[in-house]
């Protein structure tokens, strides 16, 4: 079930129209009965899969807070549990083809490999929520839940279930134990937000999505082609995922809850430091708090961290998908970071708005290595001399008038600006009311004919 879908539409107002005259307990009911709807719609062998993962989680946690003495064990095999589950889905056939391509190089006897292993809709997102919810009990960063439908909810909250954002169970475990309470602007600036979403997936990214397929579909291509391919394909990805963290949003606020901001305007990045905190920004907290802190973080010398940062892009990289291509998009992000860090070390940096713009064009061409995983095309046709000049540019000028509503966004999305319309509920409401009928009258005009699955549903 995707949230672009009638079914989903549906799914929500029910759980909304029930969802207020029950009591907290029952609410988590409903919203357990919800997500396990909405995951196992299409195949029932998903609610197993999430359940698994809710017991897993739940009795290594108890245990973990219980019998101190032997923590750790609960918590290395609760590890092994969650982590293998990934890799098997995951991981396996990537594996596999490669100790087939090996073989093959030195010369040994290889073999062709006929794995195929269906991917869970976000598998990555809720191993990632339950690992982190597991390593906070056990370095007594929050208690153990001993109620088994709360830590249900937890693991399969429905609006943030398979793209994220990526919670912790301080923010979110307390939202879950405490009953909610209607509140009318409440509702609407979730409906607003949920109408914005909606607009960016289905209005911007599917429109120029069909653009970079068509883009990409060519085995052989001109180099200028290419780059506006990159250029709208990273137009896409920010409306599709920001798209999809605010429906998330959204839905998640109507019925009382609060989810993490996951994008703030990325593309005003000052650095490609000040990139990643802006964009997927619970995966990065995640990767930092998890990863690159407990590798040692910067707190032994230029090297080790120089080595942390690499280790710790190469697997966000790796997270998400098993090939080359994210591998080489984590190390590529992974060199950026580690030369801005560089230069600022040794008072090379320039003034913000030159490194602004670097930031922007080198961010940009990056998601070349994201989009594309034949390396091999990328070296055929990156330098590709052009005779499509004036098509390429027609097409790029296409992409850039599909982002101007981001920009838009980006630039009224101020602290001094938003200021002037919350200072009281008339002002707010009218906003409100303004931006969820215009998202809406704009998809009824504007929307692309057919409407792709959201990128991070691959992940």
């Amino acid at each position: 079930m995707t949230f672009q879908s009638l079914e989903y539409a549906v799914l929500l107002s029910a759980v909304f129209v029930v969802y207020w005259f029950l009591s907290r307990r029952y609410q988590n009911a409903v919203l357990i009965l919800a997500s396990y709807v909405f995951y196992s719609y299409v195949d029932l062998r998903m609610a197993l899969l999430i359940g698994g993962y809710t017991l897993v989680t739940y009795v290594a946690t108890n245990q973990i807070e219980k019998d101190t003495k032997n923590a750790r064990r609960y918590l290395a095999a609760a590890l092994i549990a969650s982590l293998g589950t990934l890799t098997i889905f995951k991981y396996a056939g990537f594996f596999v083809t490669g100790v087939a391509g090996a073989l093959d190089v030195v010369g040994l006897a290889s073999f062709d490999s006929t794995l195929k292993i269906i991917l869970p809709v976000g598998i990555s997102f809720y191993t990632f929520q339950s690992i982190g919810y597991l390593i906070d009990v056990y370095k007594q960063r929050t208690h153990a839940r001993t109620n088994l439908v709360d830590t249900a909810l937890f693991i399969s909250f429905f609006p943030q279930l398979v793209a994220g954002p990526i919670e912790r169970a301080s923010k979110l475990f307390p939202q879950f134990e405490q009953r909610r309470v209607f509140n009318p602007e409440r509702i609407s600036s979730g409906i607003s937000l949920l109408a914005w979403g909606l607009f960016k997936k289905l209005v911007i990214a599917d429109n120029v999505g069909m653009l970079v397929d068509n883009i990409f579909a060519v085995n052989k291509t001109s180099g200028a082609m290419l780059w506006v391919g990159v250029f709208a394909f990273g137009i896409q990805i920010l409306a599709d995922f920001s798209g999809y963290t605010d429906i998330a949003r959204g839905s998640a606020r109507i019925l009382g809850i609060d989810l993490s901001v996951n994008f703030r305007h990325p593309w005003l990045a000052s650095s490609p430091i000040d990139f990643w905190r802006r964009w997927h920004i619970t995966l990065s907290e995640w990767l930092r708090d998890y990863v690159y802190i407990p590798l040692g973080g910067d707190r032994h010398g230029k090297r080790r961290t120089a080595v942390n940062v690499v280790v710790t892009f190469a697997l966000g990289g790796l997270w998400h998908g098993a090939a080359w291509n994210f591998v080489l998009w984590g190390l590529l992000h992974a060199g950026l970071l580690l030369i801005w860090r560089g230069a600022r070390s040794l008072k090379l940096g320039l003034p913000n708005p030159a490194s602004a713009i670097i930031t922007f064009i080198a961010i940009g061409a990056s998601w070349l290595l994201f989009r594309e995983s034949d390396l091999t095309y990328i070296g055929r046709n990156i330098f590709a001399g052009s005779t499509e000049t004036k098509l390429a540019l027609s097409l790029g000028v296409t992409a850039l008038l599909y982002s101007l509503p981001l920009w838009v966004h980006a630039l009224v999305d101020r602290p001094d600006i938003t200021n002037l319309w919350t200072r009281n509920d008339v002002s707010r409401t009218a906003v409100y009311t303004v931006l969820t009928l215009t998202s809406f009258i704009a998809i009824l005009a504007l929307r692309a004919d057919t409407s792709a699955d959201f990128i991070y549903f691959r992940f």
